[in-house]
């Protein structure tokens, strides 16, 4: 493996884009065992962030983490921009999930893959139907994970997150994998592995 991977991961909560991370991330670490991994995910950091309790930031978080409601744009940059600021270089494989959430977010993480030279840039896009994804989230029965919320979290992706992915196979130098994101958890990783040549 010659160029270091970046890899964007894009589907609806409850498709299993951090598991596929972490699938991804002990393949590259096997396959190329000389470069480090940097796995972003805004997610974990957002409910890091509240479980620190330190001021009204984090008890803001906190206190509206288990709602569903979509945490600020600042605070999303603010997360995957200091983790690049202080784990990426350009030889570092780069994962991605939980951001671009909007196509002007998507924007503002133009600069930062221009400036650490992240070319080219793989889309994996799992497609997951509504009704799949919607009994997951109520399975894995987490706090936040209310039928309200859950309706709400799928009217966002619907509207403001579907965008992104359109907006990245018009994008030069990106590479769109649409994954069928109804595969049992091996099969997604197969597929993925298969899409970036890892197979």
């Amino acid at each position: 493996m010659n160029a270091p991977l970046s890899v964007i991961f894009i589907g609806p909560q409850g498709s299993g884009k951090g598991t596929q991370i972490d699938k991804l991330d002990a393949v590259l670490t096997a396959h190329d065992p000389t470069r480090r991994v940097v796995d972003i995910q805004t997610g974990r950091r957002f409910r890091a962030m509240a479980a620190q309790s330190e001021g009204y930031t984090e008890e803001h978080v906190k206190e509206t983490l288990d709602t569903g409601i979509l945490q600020p744009l600042f605070l999303s940059v603010h997360l995957w921009s200091d983790a690049m600021r202080t784990h990426l270089d350009d030889t570092n494989h780069l994962l991605i999930d939980g951001f671009p959430r909007t196509v002007p977010e998507a924007i503002v993480l133009e600069s930062a893959l221009s400036f650490y030279n992240r070319k080219p840039l793989h889309i994996i896009n799992l497609e997951t139907p509504e009704t799949v994804v919607r009994a997951r989230m109520l399975d894995r029965a987490r706090p936040d994970d209310t039928p309200e919320s859950i309706e709400a979290r799928l009217t966002w992706y619907r509207t403001e997150t579907l965008p992104v992915v359109n907006y990245y196979r018009e994008r030069a130098s990106t590479i769109v994998h649409d994954i069928d994101g109804i595969d049992s958890i091996d099969g997604v990783h197969q597929q993925i592995c298969r899409a970036l040549d890892l197979t």
